[in-house]
């Protein structure tokens, strides 16, 4: 979820480094209350809209991953929801997971890359709108009623917004709630998002308040960057307002969740300026409520309980591993996550919430808490190497190298399905050139593994498993900056000579495998 389980997850999956033979996931469907369609081929979906358009109704695909956290969220808390479940009869609904065979082309046909993504088509195909996994349950079956009663495609609407056509309501709902995490570059080039946000805001009408909000909200998390958003008086004060209102801050809670909330005080409040810590107490303050509010999964008050340290923490340098935090914030997030740990029965919640949770105890400084954590959940986990990945990444902030390279491979050597291989794969060689570029036999010997498991896989040069591969491609290169591993990479590109031919040339599929090492093979003899 965007920048409350998706930033944290972000942060502990840059670690997840992967291993092994090729071993075939066995993904099962989201929920057992709905007639989910399972899809890996293009017949599958050509069936599925076949039916859309035979009765007439829209089409909800999931993409998503076993492992994946946010998935699991989805799982946890709304996929499973009686009112979802009564909905999905006027709706054909299709689950994608990225590691069935042939899912990574489907991936690349839809435009969708990170997991998970929901996206809502019309009838005959069309897309009409990208569901925000980070918002609460009821919000997002709100959103997608929405887009079932004859929702126009989000494109058109944009396009309609951006040149001040009028809009009704519904409309601008549809643009506040639209997921910007996983557009894909599908409406907006990345770069121009906080910009469009900010003109979005300033566009929506005044008789529309809380979906102004959400758009000025959205915009300046979207503007820490220093893009988008120049903060004025009036925005400072419909912020102000929004801390100070329950209701309201309950209603715009996954805008400032998260690493949001400090993101928000940096472009409201510049490093140094008089107004900072008045505005970061109150973020506290509203983030307090957040996190003690029953009527929230726990997922999303982890992610409020994450935003009080990101907050703690916006004057610290953002990767410093060694923090000081207050005594009684670090007494709370221990509390927080033993509850949650103790409560929590559901896998699937567990998967969800506990990695998160131990991605917040590492942004506290809790190391040995987020070790202890992991480590016991491990066998509590559908997917322990995800949870092995986050101990490497703890073991590896902390200049426990050796360590971290252990987690690493493990993770690597458990890790289930095709595509969530070769993900894990290529950052374990990553893991590897960094921590240990010494080390060329195990360097070699990895990469070799996952170019034999590429060659298993009729789909790793589709979606992410390529973008997997271009990674490793990538790393092996600068390993071989100086030329010194030239005769690893010759054999490496040897192993690969006798792949790309078998691989399919249509899509450019075997243009990337032949593409995959060259930019090491330019570097691979030393100058004259």
């Amino acid at each position: 979820m965007r920048t409350t389980r998706a930033t944290l997850s972000a942060l502990a999956l840059a670690a997840a480094w992967l291993a092994g033979a090729a071993v075939a996931a066995a993904p099962g469907l989201p929920s057992t209350n709905v007639a989910w369609q399972a899809a890996a081929a293009d017949a599958d979906i050509e069936r599925a809209f076949t039916q859309a358009r035979t009765e007439g109704k829209p089409l909800l695909l999931y993409w998503g991953a076993s492992w994946c956290p946010p998935c699991n969220q989805l799982k946890a808390t709304f996929f499973n929801r009686q009112d979802f479940a009564a909905l999905s009869r006027s709706f054909v609904a299709v689950h994608v997971d990225g590691d069935r065979p042939g899912a990574q082309k489907l991936g690349r046909r839809f435009k969708v890359g990170g997991y998970p993504t929901v996206v809502l088509f019309a009838p005959a195909g069309t897309e009409i709108t990208r569901l925000p996994g980070e918002a609460d349950a009821a919000q997002l079956m709100a959103v997608l009623q929405l887009g079932l009663a004859g929702g126009r495609p989000v494109k058109a609407v944009l396009s309609d917004a951006l040149a001040a056509r009028p809009l009704p309501a519904g409309e601008w709902r549809m643009l506040a709630f639209y997921s910007w995490a996983t557009d894909d570059q599908q409406l907006l080039p990345r770069a121009e998002v906080p910009g469009t946000l900010v003109r979005l805001a300033a566009a929506s009408p005044a008789s529309e308040p809380e979906t102004q909000t959400r758009l000025w909200l959205k915009a300046l998390a979207a503007s820490d960057d220093g893009q988008g958003v120049k903060p004025d008086a009036a925005l400072q004060a419909r912020v102000q307002r929004v801390l100070a209102d329950p209701a309201q801050a309950r209603a715009q809670m996954d805008t400032f969740s998260g690493s949001d909330a400090a993101a928000i005080v940096r472009v409201l409040e510049p490093e140094g300026s008089a107004g900072r810590k008045p505005l970061a107490e109150r973020f506290d303050a509203a983030l307090r409520r957040l996190e003690a509010d029953p009527t929230l999964s726990r997922g999303d008050r982890m992610a409020a309980l994450h935003g009080r340290i990101e907050l703690a923490r916006l004057d610290v340098p953002r990767n410093e591993a060694q923090v000081d935090l207050p005594a009684a914030l670090l007494k709370d997030v221990r509390e927080h996550v033993a509850r949650a740990d103790r409560e929590i029965s559901d896998g699937y919640e567990r998967q969800a919430v506990i990695t998160y949770a131990g991605a917040v105890l590492g942004r506290a400084g809790l190391w040995a808490d987020s070790d202890a954590l992991l480590k016991a959940n491990l066998a509590k986990s559908h997917s322990p190497y995800y949870l092995m990945s986050q101990l490497g990444s703890n073991a590896r902030k902390q200049g426990r190298n050796a360590e971290a390279l252990d987690w690493y491979a493990r993770a690597y050597e458990k890790s289930e399905g095709p595509a969530t291989r070769l993900q894990w794969g290529s950052g374990y060689v990553s893991a590897l050139v960094d921590l240990a570029p010494q080390d060329a036999a195990r360097i070699e010997a990895t990469a070799a593994q996952l170019l034999d498991e590429a060659a298993r896989d009729s789909g790793a040069f589709e979606g992410r498993s390529v973008r997997s591969l271009q990674r490793l491609g990538t790393r092996l290169a600068s390993w071989n900056a100086d030329g010194r591993q030239a005769a690893v990479l010759r054999r490496l590109q040897a192993q690969l000579d006798g792949i790309c031919p078998k691989v399919d040339a249509a899509d450019g599929q075997r243009a990337a495998c032949e593409g995959l090492l060259k930019p090491a093979d330019k570097k691979a003899e030393p100058s004259a």
